[in-house]
């Protein structure tokens, strides 16, 4: 039962921000700490679809901050997916210059000049 005796959709989440708690500075590694600031516990996540999140209780949620702008496509879009997986295959991080590195500051250059 959650507080003010409304059903709780939520136990899940509130118990793995309790564990989180011990471990991560202010239960969160992002600004979702605010929950706590009126009286919320922060939802966990489990996936995307679309313009909706899973919470970790199997809750589906309109999501209206989209990672704060750069999810405008929405969760896992399909072409998204595939791109990035597409580059993914060759490596994710090398600690060195790459080609596809100076491919994206040409397209940054080219829009911001």
């Amino acid at each position: 039962m959650a507080p003010g005796g409304r059903v709780s959709h939520d136990a899940t989440s509130r118990a793995l921000f309790a564990r989180a708690e011990g471990l991560l500075p202010g239960g969160v590694s992002s600004p979702v700490r605010a929950f706590r600031g009126v009286g919320g516990t922060p939802r966990f996540m489990r996936r995307g679809e679309g313009p909706y999140l899973i919470d970790a209780d199997g809750n589906r949620l309109v999501d209206l901050v989209c990672s704060w702008g750069p999810l405008i496509l929405g969760h896992a879009h399909p072409e998204v997916v595939e791109a990035v997986s597409r580059v993914l295959r060759d490596g994710s991080t090398f600690g060195a210059p790459t080609e596809i590195e100076l491919e994206l500051a040409e397209r940054v250059v080219a829009t911001f000049p």
